[in-house]
């Protein structure tokens, strides 16, 4: 068989592809992810005591900002590496600047603190276990979203995986911030971002077996 003819009977009765595959798939991932993350957390960690109490309070809502932000930037990232051939670009400030704004806050805090209370800031009290609470809660995260990559066949495996990874995470900390007890973003911008950080390398490990198609 002639190359011409192998290519007309491979593109007989092919049409444009769905351009809109993306969103479906991701708009059953995402809440599926979140919500496993969600019960995850309440059956491991419980949701905290005083959540009314705090839900009244800018810190809490901008922890929660932090990691929607995040994962906000992974989405992007992922979406783009879901198809084949692509690159992130210039959406690297996606995921960039949330964390900068956080260290930025975290630093000014840490700086303008006594100096007997800064160590409390940036260890708060559950510095040992908090990113590997977040890495536990992101497996439902990976089972939904490497689901939904894999069927957009992706061709840079490890970057895919590593995005599909940080927003894995990135759902675990939104989910996370309902037991943790920690207000401090010089807390956040370490011990979250360390969390989102491990799911990212497991991510990225994962990615070219878990990927391929």
């Amino acid at each position: 068989m002639k190359t011409d003819d192998l290519i007309d009977m491979l593109s007989t009765g092919a049409g444009p592809a769905d351009r809109h595959a993306g969103a479906r798939r991701f708009g059953v991932a995402l809440p599926l992810a979140l919500l496993g993350s969600l019960l995850l957390m309440a059956a491991l960690f419980g949701v905290r005591p005083d959540l009314a109490v705090v839900a009244r309070t800018a810190p809490f809502w901008e922890k929660l900002a932090f990691a929607f932000f995040v994962g906000l930037g992974a989405l992007v990232a992922v979406s783009r590496l879901a198809r084949p051939g692509a690159r992130i670009g210039g959406g690297w400030w996606l995921l960039a600047l949330p964390v900068a704004l956080v260290w930025i806050g975290g630093g000014l805090l840490v700086a303008t603190a006594a100096p007997a209370d800064r160590t409390a800031l940036l260890l708060g009290y559950t510095w040992r276990t908090c990113p590997f609470n977040i890495l536990l809660l992101s497996v439902p995260g990976f089972l939904a979203v490497f689901r939904a990559v894999r069927g957009l066949a992706p061709t840079r495996l490890r970057a895919a995986g590593a995005a599909s990874g940080l927003l894995a995470g990135a759902l675990a900390t939104f989910a996370y911030s309902f037991h943790c007890p920690e207000m401090s973003p010089a807390f956040w911008g370490i011990w979250y971002l360390l969390g989102m950080l491990l799911a990212t390398a497991l991510g990225a490990a994962l990615g070219p077996k878990l990927l391929r198609w």
